[in-house]
This record gives structure tokens, C-alpha cells and sequence, in this order.
């Protein structure tokens, strides 16, 4: 079966003065927005622009908080156990969410930043910590979503917990023939044929593609995918919009329209 998708960004990454992406264009292109807390990047001015742009284009906004590494833009890991991970989670995305609510914009999902992400993808217990902070800011209802990879400690703590999970692909990462995402410092240009491959061969057969040219099962209960795009990955604009248009033809052969 065809996989519903939707494209996501990693959005607010610069500081004061300093701009790391074109988030103007990007937020034209895609669905949900991953917005930085202060702890890899943004500060209080850039937070609340990138959500008042997040409105105007009908964005849906998601918390993406970071290990507390500013200058390693938050891909260097750290040992953090799960209630000091807890309490820092709960700090950024407690800030995003006082300008989601200035702006009369709800929170839509949170997504760790980074090597957070990593580590989170294989420690159950950091996992559990990360999620249960979309519980804390989801209320009773648990509304609020958690984005992660599939097949992972990620999925597993979000279903223990009651928590809607949506998993997530990167079309401009690697995976490793283990099935591993390779998190990098430094994104490299990713060709768009390669692109469009890839995200034919995820969308079409729930495939993941590795690096050495093999492909792996995305996993079991996955029927929805969110496609994610770097804004600081060279040409991140084109990609992006490769991604989308490549998303809404798929989903317009299969139906979905309620993406």
C-alpha cells in the first residue's frame, strides 16, 4: 500500500543577525515545521517570526528541541539521563509554546534535534523521557505528537505511552545497510535523481535505502510517513520542493486527500 506522506522542515535555525536557511520559501513548501527552541539555534526574535510565518502559510508547528550544544549545532551526543533530558525538553519547548500561544497557534508535535534524536532512536529510557514531555504539553487528550524513526525505541515508547507517533524518513540523510540513520555535522549535497529515487522507492514499497545500494523494510505499523528536509542542506529550497511535488503526486494516485 501506498504510504500517506507529508513533508517537514527543521525551521529557525539561525541566531540574532545570523540566517542558516531560506525559511521563507521552505515554509511555502511543506507541512509541518520543526521549529529550534534556543539550545542548537534561534533565540526569542527568531521563535516567534518563524511561528507567525508558520501561520501565514498554514503551516502545522512542531517543537524541535536540542541537547544543550549551541556550538556543535546540537550533533555532538551527551550523556543525559532521562529526568535531567525531561526537564530539558520541557524548558524549550515550554518557550516555543508561550509564542505558539501568543499567536493563537496550537502545537502540533515535537521532534528531537540532532544526536538527541539518535540517542533517543536507540535508549528506551531517554525515548520514554522525550516522549512523555508531548504528554506534559498534550494534556489529557494527548494531542500533541511525537516524530520519530520507525521500527525504533521511538515508535515503541510512543505506543507504550498512548501518544500518536509519526514516524519519520529523511531524503537527505544516509542510512546505514543496518538501517541506521547516519546523523552528520555537516550535510552534504544530496543529487536529485538520488532524491527521487529514494522517496519513489519509500512512498511505492516502504522501502528504506542504504549505502551500499540495498534496500531494507521501512516496518510494521507504519501507513503514514513524514518526509524530512534539511534547511541548512545545500540547495535545501529545490529539495524541498522536489520532495513536495513528488508527495502530492503519490498521494493524488492513492487517494489521500486529507493530508
Amino acid at each position: 500500500m501506498t504510504l500517506k506522506a507529508t513533508v517537514n522542515c527543521d525551521m529557525g535555525e539561525g541566531f540574532s543577525l545570523y540566517t542558516i536557511a531560506d525559511d521563507s520559501a521552505l515554509m511555502q513548501t511543506i507541512h509541518l515545521a520543526n521549529i529550534a527552541c534556543g539550545f542548537h539555534a534561534s533565540d526569542f526574535e527568531i521563535m516567534n517570526k518563524t511561528v507567525l510565518l508558520a501561520k501565514e502559510h498554514g503551516v502545522r508547528v512542531g517543537a524541535h528541541p536540542s541537547l544543550p550544544d549551541r556550538q556543535g549545532f546540537g550533533r555532538r551526543e551527551m550523556a543525559m539521563k532521562p529526568d535531567e533530558l525531561v526537564s530539558c525538553f520541557v524548558y524549550q519547548v515550554g518557550a516555543l509554546n508561550g509564542f505558539l500561544q501568543r499567536h493563537g497557534v496550537a502545537l502540533h508535535h515535537i521532534k528531537p534535534h540532532g544526536a538527541i534524536y539518535g540517542q533517543t532512536s536507540r535508549d528506551i529510557e531517554l525515548a520514554r523521557a522525550a516522549v512523555s514531555v508531548a504528554k506534559i504539553f498534550g494534556g489529557k487528550q494527548s494531542d500533541v505528537a511525537f516524530v520519530g524513526l520507525a521500527g525504533t525505541e521511538h515508535q515503541r515508547a510512543a505506543e507504550e505511552a498512548g501518544v500518536k507517533f509519526i514516524a519519520e524518513w529523511f531524503a537527505d540523510l544516509d542510512y546505514s545497510p543496518e538501517g541506521k540513520l547516519i546523523i552528520t555535522q555537516k550535510h552534504d549535497p544530496i543529487p536529485h535523481d538520488v532524491i527521487t529515487k529514494r522517496v519513489k522507492n519509500l512512498l511505492e514499497n516502504g522501502q528504506v535505502t542504504t549505502t551500499d545500494g540495498t534496500t531494507i523494510p521501512l516496518g510494521a505499523n507504519v501507513a503514514e510517513m513524514s518526509i524530512c528536509c534539511h534547511s541548512d542542506t545545500p540547495g535545501a529550497v529545490e529539495n524541498a520542493q522536489l520532495v513536495k511535488r513528488l508527495v502530492d503526486e503519490s498521494n493524488a494516485r492513492a487517494g489521500y486527500t486529507d493530508v
